[in-house]
């Protein structure tokens, strides 16, 4: 039994991808191998599965803001790197980013794909689709590099079949596994990477209801891309196989 991080399997239809606190039935299919989804889809999905739930989901508009991290150890060391030589004002060649990442944003992750999408963004639509199960679901991502080394930063605007109130996605999002809520603007509290990496959980806040469309509801999402994003959701998949298997298998 295989759970595999990379991008190989996901859209395989023999291939399940899983997130156990969405769709955990999809790991019973697995014929050897489980496929673990992306990092800025995983933490997407987490967030708007109780949404979809209570009031179908039928459109998303998100923005991601990934860490240097989500390239792996090369991305991290520029960061820095890049950052020390901006601040002595030395000239800098970066190499594992296109551009320079300190103090800038590169607004492309991956490969150019279909209409003018990039592969990272395209992979947001696709397994967002699959692990659902509801092809139907919109989705307009847009997905940028930020100058920050760990844990990805999402905002989201979701527009359901029925209306949700801040109040009802609030308690909707409280309720699921896997999502911790911190939503006070007042007191400035709110997820934010500083705070959130080293975690396991999907963290939501800045719920409110969407200006521009009757059924819209607009959110912030942060989680640590190397452990929910990837490790987490590995070992999450192989302890509900441990679960399910019958004592004689293991």
């Amino acid at each position: 039994m295989v759970v595999d991080e990379s991008g190989y399997w996901r859209m395989d239809d023999k291939v399940p991808l899983v997130i156990p606190e969405v769709n955990p039935d999809a790991a019973a299919q697995h014929h050897g191998i489980i496929s673990s989804p992306n990092c800025s889809t995983t933490q997407m999905v987490v967030a708007i599965k109780p949404l979809h739930d209570a009031a179908r989901v039928r459109r998303v508009i998100v923005s991601t803001y990934q860490a240097t991290s989500g390239l792996g150890v090369s991305g991290s060391a520029e960061l820095i790197e890049s950052s020390k030589r901006h601040l002595a004002n030395e000239p800098f060649q970066p190499i594992a980013f296109a551009h320079s990442i300190a103090f800038n944003l590169i607004p492309q992750i991956g490969s150019p794909k279909h209409l003018g999408y990039t592969s990272e963004e395209m992979k947001m639509v696709h397994e967002t689709r699959k692990i659902m199960g509801d092809d139907s679901i919109q989705i307009c991502p847009t997905c940028v590099r930020v100058p920050v080394s760990n844990c990805h930063s999402e905002s989201i605007l979701v527009e359901t079949e029925r209306k949700l109130s801040v109040t009802e996605a609030r308690e909707l999002f409280s309720a699921f596994p896997g999502i911790v809520v911190v939503d006070d603007l007042g007191s400035k509290a709110y997820p934010m990477p500083s705070t959130c990496d080293g975690r396991d959980e999907v963290f939501v806040g800045r719920i409110r209801e969407d200006l521009s469309s009757q059924n819209g509801i607009a959110f912030w999402c942060v989680s640590d891309n190397l452990r929910k994003g990837a490790a987490t959701n590995a070992v999450q998949i192989a302890e509900l196989l441990a679960t399910r298997q019958p004592a004689a298998a293991r």
